[in-house]
Protein backbone atom coordinates (compact mmCIF):
# COMPACT_ATOMS: atom_id res chain seq x y z
CA UNK A 1 0.00 0.00 0.00
CA UNK A 2 1.06 3.21 -0.75
CA UNK A 3 1.60 5.90 2.21
CA UNK A 4 -0.21 9.50 1.96
CA UNK A 5 2.86 11.27 2.36
CA UNK A 6 4.24 9.28 -1.18
CA UNK A 7 1.29 10.37 -2.83
CA UNK A 8 1.35 13.55 -1.51
CA UNK A 9 4.57 13.72 -2.85
CA UNK A 10 3.58 12.95 -6.28
CA UNK A 11 0.85 15.02 -6.63
CA UNK A 12 3.22 18.43 -5.98
CA UNK A 13 5.59 16.80 -8.68
CA UNK A 14 3.13 17.10 -10.74
CA UNK A 15 1.81 20.42 -9.30
CA UNK A 16 3.20 23.00 -11.99
CA UNK A 17 1.75 21.05 -14.68
CA UNK A 18 -1.77 21.24 -13.28
CA UNK A 19 -1.57 24.70 -12.72
CA UNK A 20 -0.66 24.78 -16.64
CA UNK A 21 -3.80 22.96 -17.30
CA UNK A 22 -5.98 25.03 -15.04
CA UNK A 23 -4.33 27.85 -16.34
CA UNK A 24 -5.29 26.71 -19.70
CA UNK A 25 -9.17 26.71 -19.11
CA UNK A 26 -9.50 29.89 -17.26
CA UNK A 27 -11.01 32.48 -19.40
CA UNK A 28 -9.75 36.23 -18.20
CA UNK A 29 -12.23 39.04 -17.85
CA UNK A 30 -11.44 42.49 -18.28
CA UNK A 31 -7.98 42.30 -19.84
CA UNK A 32 -7.91 45.34 -21.84
CA UNK A 33 -8.52 45.55 -25.98
CA UNK A 34 -4.51 46.00 -26.98
CA UNK A 35 -4.68 43.53 -30.30
CA UNK A 36 -0.69 42.54 -30.10
CA UNK A 37 -1.21 41.61 -26.53
CA UNK A 38 -3.69 39.91 -27.11
CA UNK A 39 -1.71 37.51 -29.85
CA UNK A 40 0.84 37.40 -27.46
CA UNK A 41 -1.55 35.78 -24.69
CA UNK A 42 -3.08 33.59 -27.47
CA UNK A 43 0.28 32.25 -28.95
CA UNK A 44 2.15 31.73 -25.59
CA UNK A 45 -1.05 29.77 -24.48
CA UNK A 46 -0.38 27.22 -27.45
CA UNK A 47 2.71 27.21 -27.03
CA UNK A 48 2.66 26.59 -23.22
CA UNK A 49 -0.09 23.62 -24.23
CA UNK A 50 2.60 22.24 -26.74
CA UNK A 51 5.66 22.30 -23.90
CA UNK A 52 7.47 24.60 -25.69
CA UNK A 53 7.68 26.54 -22.61
CA UNK A 54 10.64 29.21 -23.59
CA UNK A 55 9.51 30.02 -26.55
CA UNK A 56 6.00 30.67 -24.37
CA UNK A 57 7.62 32.94 -22.01
CA UNK A 58 8.45 34.53 -24.34
CA UNK A 59 5.48 35.68 -25.87
CA UNK A 60 4.36 36.54 -21.98
CA UNK A 61 6.88 38.91 -21.91
CA UNK A 62 6.24 40.99 -24.79
CA UNK A 63 2.55 41.09 -23.24
CA UNK A 64 3.93 42.50 -20.47
CA UNK A 65 5.56 44.71 -21.83
CA UNK A 66 2.81 45.98 -24.19
CA UNK A 67 0.18 45.95 -20.86
CA UNK A 68 2.16 46.57 -17.62
CA UNK A 69 -1.15 46.24 -15.95
CA UNK A 70 -2.66 43.05 -17.69
CA UNK A 71 -2.82 41.24 -14.73
CA UNK A 72 -3.65 37.65 -16.85
CA UNK A 73 -0.01 38.08 -18.63
CA UNK A 74 1.06 38.32 -14.83
CA UNK A 75 -0.84 35.45 -14.22
CA UNK A 76 0.33 33.05 -17.90
CA UNK A 77 4.38 34.18 -17.18
CA UNK A 78 3.71 33.11 -13.74
CA UNK A 79 2.45 29.62 -15.12
CA UNK A 80 5.21 29.35 -17.35
CA UNK A 81 7.77 29.81 -14.66
CA UNK A 82 6.05 27.00 -12.65
CA UNK A 83 6.09 25.03 -15.63
CA UNK A 84 9.83 25.24 -15.74
CA UNK A 85 10.38 24.95 -12.28
CA UNK A 86 11.39 28.44 -12.05
CA UNK A 87 9.41 28.87 -8.62
CA UNK A 88 11.02 31.76 -7.05
CA UNK A 89 10.67 34.18 -10.49
CA UNK A 90 6.90 33.32 -10.38
CA UNK A 91 6.11 34.59 -7.13
CA UNK A 92 6.48 38.01 -7.81
CA UNK A 93 4.63 37.91 -10.93
CA UNK A 94 1.41 36.27 -8.86
CA UNK A 95 2.33 39.01 -6.13
CA UNK A 96 1.58 41.48 -9.01
CA UNK A 97 -1.04 39.77 -10.07
CA UNK A 98 -2.90 40.20 -6.28
CA UNK A 99 -1.73 43.97 -6.56
CA UNK A 100 -3.95 44.24 -9.76
CA UNK A 101 -6.68 42.07 -9.30
CA UNK A 102 -7.38 41.26 -5.26
CA UNK A 103 -10.00 39.12 -5.37
CA UNK A 104 -7.78 36.85 -8.21
CA UNK A 105 -7.93 33.69 -5.49
CA UNK A 106 -5.94 31.11 -7.93
CA UNK A 107 -3.11 33.49 -8.07
CA UNK A 108 -3.90 33.87 -3.80
CA UNK A 109 -3.91 30.10 -3.79
CA UNK A 110 -0.97 29.46 -6.03
CA UNK A 111 1.40 31.85 -4.03
CA UNK A 112 0.53 30.74 -0.91
CA UNK A 113 1.36 27.20 -1.66
CA UNK A 114 5.09 28.37 -2.72
CA UNK A 115 5.57 30.49 0.20
CA UNK A 116 4.66 27.07 2.33
CA UNK A 117 7.16 24.81 0.31
CA UNK A 118 9.65 28.13 1.11
CA UNK A 119 9.34 27.91 5.03
CA UNK A 120 7.17 31.61 4.80
CA UNK A 121 4.69 29.87 7.14
CA UNK A 122 3.04 33.54 8.50
CA UNK A 123 2.90 34.75 4.89
CA UNK A 124 1.11 31.43 3.19
CA UNK A 125 -1.24 31.39 6.24
CA UNK A 126 -2.13 34.52 5.27
CA UNK A 127 -2.98 33.95 1.66
CA UNK A 128 -4.76 30.68 2.71
CA UNK A 129 -7.19 32.66 5.24
CA UNK A 130 -7.75 35.59 2.44
CA UNK A 131 -8.72 33.09 0.08
CA UNK A 132 -11.25 31.47 2.58
CA UNK A 133 -12.44 35.05 3.04
CA UNK A 134 -12.58 36.14 -0.57
CA UNK A 135 -15.64 33.86 -1.90
CA UNK A 136 -13.45 30.78 -3.50
CA UNK A 137 -15.47 27.96 -5.63
CA UNK A 138 -15.76 24.65 -3.51
CA UNK A 139 -12.28 22.98 -4.63
CA UNK A 140 -10.06 26.34 -3.78
CA UNK A 141 -12.07 26.47 -0.16
CA UNK A 142 -10.98 22.71 0.06
CA UNK A 143 -7.69 23.36 -0.98
CA UNK A 144 -7.12 26.82 1.19
CA UNK A 145 -8.53 25.24 4.16
CA UNK A 146 -6.16 21.85 4.19
CA UNK A 147 -3.34 24.05 3.08
CA UNK A 148 -4.13 26.18 5.92
CA UNK A 149 -4.41 23.34 8.89
CA UNK A 150 -0.59 22.06 7.16
CA UNK A 151 0.58 25.77 7.65
CA UNK A 152 -0.52 25.67 11.71
CA UNK A 153 1.10 22.52 12.08
CA UNK A 154 4.25 22.76 10.73
CA UNK A 155 4.77 26.20 12.06
CA UNK A 156 3.93 24.74 15.21
CA UNK A 157 6.71 21.79 14.57
CA UNK A 158 9.23 23.94 13.40
CA UNK A 159 8.75 25.69 16.81
CA UNK A 160 9.71 22.61 18.42
CA UNK A 161 12.42 21.93 16.09
CA UNK A 162 14.29 25.33 16.86
CA UNK A 163 13.83 25.19 20.73
CA UNK A 164 15.58 21.55 20.78
CA UNK A 165 18.16 23.14 18.31
CA UNK A 166 19.48 26.05 20.77
CA UNK A 167 19.05 23.25 24.07
CA UNK A 168 21.67 21.18 21.56
CA UNK A 169 19.20 18.67 21.71
CA UNK A 170 20.40 17.47 18.00
CA UNK A 171 18.56 14.80 17.82
CA UNK A 172 15.22 15.80 18.95
CA UNK A 173 16.15 18.75 16.98
CA UNK A 174 16.65 16.60 13.46
CA UNK A 175 13.00 14.75 13.66
CA UNK A 176 11.46 17.94 13.78
CA UNK A 177 13.19 19.45 11.05
CA UNK A 178 12.87 15.97 9.16
CA UNK A 179 8.95 16.52 9.46
CA UNK A 180 9.16 20.41 8.56
CA UNK A 181 11.25 19.87 5.12
CA UNK A 182 8.89 17.03 4.30
CA UNK A 183 6.49 20.48 2.88
CA UNK A 184 9.06 22.97 3.47
CA UNK A 185 11.05 21.46 0.94
CA UNK A 186 12.72 25.17 -0.16
CA UNK A 187 13.58 26.35 3.57
CA UNK A 188 16.96 27.40 3.59
CA UNK A 189 17.13 28.31 7.06
CA UNK A 190 15.62 24.82 8.46
CA UNK A 191 18.29 22.66 6.17
CA UNK A 192 21.38 24.95 7.42
CA UNK A 193 20.15 23.97 11.11
CA UNK A 194 19.63 20.34 10.15
CA UNK A 195 23.04 20.05 8.65
CA UNK A 196 24.32 21.64 12.12
CA UNK A 197 22.27 18.58 13.79
CA UNK A 198 24.16 16.20 11.77
CA UNK A 199 27.82 18.22 11.99
CA UNK A 200 27.20 17.73 15.74
CA UNK A 201 25.63 14.06 15.40
CA UNK A 202 29.02 12.92 13.66
CA UNK A 203 27.06 12.77 9.93
CA UNK A 204 28.83 15.47 7.94
CA UNK A 205 27.87 13.26 4.60
CA UNK A 206 24.15 13.98 5.18
CA UNK A 207 24.95 18.16 6.20
CA UNK A 208 27.22 18.41 2.93
CA UNK A 209 23.54 17.66 1.13
CA UNK A 210 21.71 20.17 3.38
CA UNK A 211 24.09 23.07 2.97
CA UNK A 212 24.25 22.67 -0.76
CA UNK A 213 20.81 22.80 -0.98
CA UNK A 214 20.93 25.98 1.14
CA UNK A 215 23.33 27.66 -1.34
CA UNK A 216 21.34 27.37 -3.79
CA UNK A 217 17.90 28.20 -2.03
CA UNK A 218 19.32 31.60 -0.47
CA UNK A 219 21.23 34.32 -2.60
CA UNK A 220 24.69 34.80 -1.41
CA UNK A 221 24.73 32.10 0.90
CA UNK A 222 28.80 32.61 1.44
CA UNK A 223 28.01 30.62 4.84
CA UNK A 224 26.87 27.17 3.25
CA UNK A 225 29.47 27.15 1.41
CA UNK A 226 32.23 28.31 3.86
CA UNK A 227 30.52 25.58 5.69
CA UNK A 228 30.67 22.84 2.82
CA UNK A 229 34.36 23.55 1.88
CA UNK A 230 35.13 22.98 5.95
CA UNK A 231 33.58 20.34 6.17
CA UNK A 232 35.15 18.56 3.05
CA UNK A 233 38.70 19.40 4.75
CA UNK A 234 38.04 17.44 7.50
CA UNK A 235 36.70 14.80 5.80
CA UNK A 236 40.02 14.87 3.80
CA UNK A 237 38.75 15.76 0.71
CA UNK A 238 41.12 18.62 0.11
CA UNK A 239 39.66 19.62 -3.22
CA UNK A 240 36.40 19.58 -2.95
CA UNK A 241 37.40 21.96 -0.24
CA UNK A 242 38.83 24.18 -2.56
CA UNK A 243 36.28 24.08 -5.15
CA UNK A 244 33.70 24.90 -2.44
CA UNK A 245 35.90 27.98 -0.62
CA UNK A 246 36.31 29.50 -4.62
CA UNK A 247 32.61 29.34 -4.86
CA UNK A 248 32.58 31.69 -1.77
CA UNK A 249 35.20 34.33 -3.18
CA UNK A 250 32.60 34.48 -6.44
CA UNK A 251 29.84 35.60 -3.86
CA UNK A 252 32.06 38.18 -1.38
CA UNK A 253 35.99 38.12 -2.47
CA UNK A 254 36.66 39.81 0.86
CA UNK A 255 34.56 37.88 2.55
CA UNK A 256 36.98 37.10 5.77
CA UNK A 257 36.55 33.62 6.65
CA UNK A 258 36.72 32.48 3.25
CA UNK A 259 39.72 34.24 2.69
CA UNK A 260 41.65 32.71 5.33
CA UNK A 261 40.15 28.95 4.45
CA UNK A 262 41.30 29.35 0.79
CA UNK A 263 44.57 29.73 1.39
CA UNK A 264 45.24 27.22 3.78
CA UNK A 265 43.24 24.78 1.43
CA UNK A 266 45.29 26.10 -1.85
CA UNK A 267 48.47 25.85 0.71
CA UNK A 268 48.05 22.51 1.79
CA UNK A 269 46.37 21.13 -1.86
CA UNK A 270 49.37 22.29 -2.97
CA UNK A 271 51.86 20.73 -0.86
CA UNK A 272 49.89 17.09 -1.20
CA UNK A 273 50.01 17.28 -5.15
CA UNK A 274 53.75 18.28 -4.97
CA UNK A 275 54.07 15.51 -2.90
CA UNK A 276 52.11 12.76 -4.97
CA UNK A 277 54.25 13.63 -8.03
CA UNK A 278 57.58 12.94 -6.15
CA UNK A 279 56.76 9.53 -5.27
CA UNK A 280 55.04 8.85 -9.18
CA UNK A 281 59.12 10.23 -9.89
CA UNK A 282 60.70 7.35 -7.45
CA UNK A 283 61.89 10.00 -5.05
CA UNK A 284 60.92 8.92 -2.18
CA UNK A 285 63.12 11.15 0.18
CA UNK A 286 61.90 14.16 -0.78
CA UNK A 287 58.11 13.22 -0.97
CA UNK A 288 58.68 12.24 3.01
CA UNK A 289 60.13 15.26 3.47
CA UNK A 290 56.88 17.40 1.00
CA UNK A 291 54.71 15.00 3.76
CA UNK A 292 56.14 16.56 6.73
CA UNK A 293 55.73 20.11 5.67
CA UNK A 294 51.94 18.97 5.34
CA UNK A 295 52.16 18.00 8.76
CA UNK A 296 53.11 21.77 9.87
CA UNK A 297 50.60 22.77 7.57
CA UNK A 298 47.37 21.05 8.99
CA UNK A 299 48.68 19.40 12.35
CA UNK A 300 45.15 19.47 14.27
CA UNK A 301 43.33 17.35 11.36
CA UNK A 302 43.21 13.78 12.54
CA UNK A 303 42.79 12.79 8.48
CA UNK A 304 46.09 14.88 7.63
CA UNK A 305 48.20 13.64 9.93
CA UNK A 306 47.05 9.35 9.48
CA UNK A 307 47.91 10.26 5.57
CA UNK A 308 51.16 11.79 6.15
CA UNK A 309 51.97 8.39 8.55
CA UNK A 310 50.74 6.34 5.51
CA UNK A 311 52.66 8.23 2.50
CA UNK A 312 56.21 8.22 4.58
CA UNK A 313 55.56 4.37 5.30
CA UNK A 314 55.24 3.72 1.96
CA UNK A 315 57.91 5.78 1.44
CA UNK A 316 60.11 4.36 3.47
CA UNK A 317 59.26 0.70 2.12
CA UNK A 318 59.78 1.81 -1.28
CA UNK A 319 62.96 3.08 -0.83
CA UNK A 320 63.62 -0.06 1.36
CA UNK A 321 64.12 1.58 4.43
CA UNK A 322 62.54 -1.18 5.88
CA UNK A 323 62.90 -0.49 9.62
CA UNK A 324 61.44 2.92 9.51
CA UNK A 325 58.88 1.69 7.44
CA UNK A 326 58.05 -1.09 10.39
CA UNK A 327 57.96 1.83 12.82
CA UNK A 328 55.84 4.20 10.97
CA UNK A 329 53.40 1.53 9.41
CA UNK A 330 52.85 0.40 13.15
CA UNK A 331 52.00 3.64 14.43
CA UNK A 332 49.06 3.85 12.14
CA UNK A 333 48.32 0.65 12.25
CA UNK A 334 47.81 1.18 15.78
CA UNK A 335 45.02 3.77 15.42
CA UNK A 336 44.27 2.24 12.17
CA UNK A 337 44.30 -1.96 12.13
CA UNK A 338 42.36 -2.04 9.15
CA UNK A 339 44.25 0.48 6.67
CA UNK A 340 45.15 -1.21 3.90
CA UNK A 341 47.73 0.32 2.45
CA UNK A 342 49.75 0.46 5.77
CA UNK A 343 49.51 -3.28 5.96
CA UNK A 344 50.58 -3.90 2.10
CA UNK A 345 53.59 -1.30 2.63
CA UNK A 346 54.16 -2.99 6.29
CA UNK A 347 54.27 -6.27 4.93
CA UNK A 348 56.81 -5.57 1.98
CA UNK A 349 59.03 -3.88 4.61
CA UNK A 350 58.69 -7.25 6.46
CA UNK A 351 59.52 -9.14 3.34
CA UNK A 352 63.07 -6.67 3.40
CA UNK A 353 63.77 -7.81 6.67
CA UNK A 354 63.18 -11.62 5.87
CA UNK A 355 60.29 -11.78 8.70
CA UNK A 356 58.31 -13.61 6.22
CA UNK A 357 55.68 -14.83 9.38
CA UNK A 358 54.67 -11.32 9.67
CA UNK A 359 54.67 -10.31 5.86
CA UNK A 360 52.28 -13.17 5.15
CA UNK A 361 49.83 -12.50 8.43
CA UNK A 362 49.61 -8.90 7.19
CA UNK A 363 48.83 -9.55 3.36
CA UNK A 364 45.84 -11.85 4.89
CA UNK A 365 44.83 -9.04 7.33
CA UNK A 366 45.01 -6.31 4.31
CA UNK A 367 42.77 -9.65 2.15
CA UNK A 368 40.03 -9.66 4.58
CA UNK A 369 39.45 -6.04 4.12
CA UNK A 370 39.87 -5.47 0.43
CA UNK A 371 38.17 -7.41 -2.65
CA UNK A 372 40.04 -9.28 -5.21
CA UNK A 373 43.44 -7.53 -4.35
CA UNK A 374 46.16 -8.31 -7.18
CA UNK A 375 48.98 -6.81 -5.31
CA UNK A 376 48.05 -8.35 -1.95
CA UNK A 377 47.75 -11.65 -3.75
CA UNK A 378 50.69 -11.47 -5.11
CA UNK A 379 52.69 -10.46 -2.12
CA UNK A 380 50.97 -12.78 0.16
CA UNK A 381 52.04 -15.48 -2.65
CA UNK A 382 55.99 -13.93 -2.73
CA UNK A 383 56.16 -13.89 1.12
CA UNK A 384 54.97 -17.80 1.21
CA UNK A 385 57.68 -18.65 -0.93
CA UNK A 386 60.01 -16.85 0.27
CA UNK A 387 59.14 -18.55 3.49
CA UNK A 388 59.69 -21.81 2.21
CA UNK A 389 62.65 -20.73 0.37
CA UNK A 390 64.47 -19.59 3.81
CA UNK A 391 63.50 -22.98 4.98
CA UNK A 392 66.19 -23.85 2.73
CA UNK A 393 69.31 -22.28 1.37
CA UNK A 394 69.15 -18.63 1.79
CA UNK A 395 72.21 -17.19 -0.72
CA UNK A 396 71.48 -13.54 1.99
CA UNK A 397 72.50 -15.42 4.51
CA UNK A 398 74.87 -17.57 3.65
CA UNK A 399 76.80 -14.17 2.51
CA UNK A 400 75.66 -11.91 5.51
CA UNK A 401 74.29 -9.20 3.85
CA UNK A 402 70.25 -7.86 3.31
CA UNK A 403 68.51 -8.64 0.88
CA UNK A 404 68.56 -5.19 -0.25
CA UNK A 405 72.40 -5.56 -0.73
CA UNK A 406 74.66 -3.57 -3.72
CA UNK A 407 76.53 -5.61 -5.68
CA UNK A 408 79.85 -4.65 -4.21
CA UNK A 409 78.67 -5.61 -0.81
CA UNK A 410 78.01 -9.33 -2.51
CA UNK A 411 81.35 -9.51 -3.66
CA UNK A 412 83.40 -7.60 -0.98
CA UNK A 413 81.51 -10.43 1.35
CA UNK A 414 82.04 -13.12 -0.96
CA UNK A 415 85.73 -12.59 -0.94
CA UNK A 416 86.22 -12.26 2.98
CA UNK A 417 83.93 -15.85 3.55
CA UNK A 418 86.03 -17.45 0.39
CA UNK A 419 89.44 -16.72 2.12
CA UNK A 420 88.30 -17.99 5.47
CA UNK A 421 86.26 -21.07 4.40
CA UNK A 422 88.84 -22.12 1.38
CA UNK A 423 89.29 -25.99 1.80
CA UNK A 424 93.27 -25.39 1.36
CA UNK A 425 93.26 -23.54 4.62
CA UNK A 426 92.32 -26.50 6.47
CA UNK A 427 94.46 -30.01 6.95
CA UNK A 428 91.81 -31.99 9.31
CA UNK A 429 89.64 -34.13 6.82
CA UNK A 430 86.76 -33.59 8.39
CA UNK A 431 87.34 -29.76 8.78
CA UNK A 432 88.39 -30.02 5.05
CA UNK A 433 85.06 -31.23 3.82
CA UNK A 434 83.04 -28.95 5.52
CA UNK A 435 85.34 -25.98 4.74
CA UNK A 436 84.23 -27.18 0.99
CA UNK A 437 80.60 -27.34 1.73
CA UNK A 438 80.97 -23.85 2.59
CA UNK A 439 83.14 -22.72 0.06
CA UNK A 440 80.38 -24.86 -2.58
CA UNK A 441 77.62 -22.69 -0.85
CA UNK A 442 79.35 -19.25 -0.61
CA UNK A 443 80.30 -19.62 -4.30
CA UNK A 444 77.16 -20.21 -5.29
CA UNK A 445 75.71 -17.19 -3.24
CA UNK A 446 78.02 -15.48 -5.08
CA UNK A 447 76.76 -16.74 -8.51
CA UNK A 448 73.42 -16.20 -7.92
CA UNK A 449 73.24 -12.67 -6.33
CA UNK A 450 75.43 -11.06 -8.66
CA UNK A 451 73.93 -12.27 -11.57
CA UNK A 452 70.60 -9.70 -12.01
CA UNK A 453 68.34 -12.60 -13.61
CA UNK A 454 69.22 -14.96 -11.39
CA UNK A 455 68.82 -12.93 -8.66
CA UNK A 456 65.53 -11.68 -9.53
CA UNK A 457 64.35 -15.41 -9.54
CA UNK A 458 65.57 -15.98 -6.25
CA UNK A 459 63.61 -12.63 -5.06
CA UNK A 460 60.72 -14.21 -5.95
CA UNK A 461 60.76 -17.10 -4.32
CA UNK A 462 62.85 -19.56 -6.86
CA UNK A 463 66.35 -21.01 -6.32
CA UNK A 464 67.63 -21.06 -9.80
CA UNK A 465 70.66 -23.53 -8.82
CA UNK A 466 68.07 -26.11 -7.38
CA UNK A 467 67.13 -28.66 -9.92
CA UNK A 468 63.67 -29.13 -7.89
CA UNK A 469 62.95 -25.62 -9.14
CA UNK A 470 63.21 -26.06 -12.47
CA UNK A 471 61.42 -26.66 -15.47
CA UNK A 472 63.99 -27.72 -17.25
CA UNK A 473 67.94 -29.24 -16.48
CA UNK A 474 68.54 -25.64 -15.60
CA UNK A 475 69.83 -26.41 -12.32
CA UNK A 476 72.65 -28.86 -12.82
CA UNK A 477 75.16 -26.24 -11.05
CA UNK A 478 73.81 -26.69 -7.72
CA UNK A 479 75.33 -30.09 -7.23
CA UNK A 480 78.54 -29.04 -8.06
CA UNK A 481 81.32 -30.42 -5.93
CA UNK A 482 84.58 -29.06 -5.20
CA UNK A 483 86.31 -30.52 -7.42
CA UNK A 484 84.16 -28.51 -10.03
CA UNK A 485 85.61 -24.99 -8.09
CA UNK A 486 89.56 -26.29 -8.49
CA UNK A 487 91.19 -23.74 -10.25
CA UNK A 488 88.62 -20.94 -9.19
CA UNK A 489 90.57 -17.49 -7.66
CA UNK A 490 87.94 -15.80 -5.95
CA UNK A 491 90.78 -12.97 -5.49
CA UNK A 492 92.40 -12.87 -8.27
CA UNK A 493 96.18 -12.78 -9.30
CA UNK A 494 98.85 -12.41 -6.75
CA UNK A 495 96.79 -14.35 -3.51
CA UNK A 496 97.64 -16.49 -1.32
CA UNK A 497 96.17 -19.81 -3.72
CA UNK A 498 97.85 -20.78 -6.67
CA UNK A 499 94.72 -20.45 -8.92
CA UNK A 500 94.35 -19.79 -12.67
CA UNK A 501 91.57 -18.65 -12.95
CA UNK A 502 90.92 -14.77 -12.46
CA UNK A 503 87.85 -13.25 -10.57
CA UNK A 504 85.62 -11.34 -12.88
Amino acid sequence: MVSPSACAQKLLSFFPFLLVLFDLQYEGVECGSNVDVDKHLEMGKKLLAAGQLADALSHFHSAIDGDPDNYLAYYRRATAFLAMGKSKAAIPDLSRVIELKPDFTSARLQRGQLYLKQGKLDEAADDFKKVLKSNPSNQEDVEATTQLAKSDEVQRIRSQGIEAYKEMDYTTAESFFDIVLETCVWDAEVREMRAECYINQGEPGKAINDLKAASKLKSDNTGAFYKVSRIYYNLGDHEMSLSEIRECLKLDPDHRDCFVHYKQVKKLNKQIQAAEELIQEGRYEDAISKYGAVLKTEPDVPYYSSLVQERRCHCYSKSQQSSNAIRECTELLEKDPENVNALKDRAEAFIQEEMYDEAIQDYETAQQHTDNDKEIREGLEKAQRLLKQSQKRDYYKILGVKRNAKKQEIVKAYRKLAQQWHPDNFQDEEEKKKAEKKFIDIASAKEVLTDPEKRSRFDAGEDPLDPESQQGGGGAHFHRGWNQWQGFNPFGSGGPFSFKFNFN
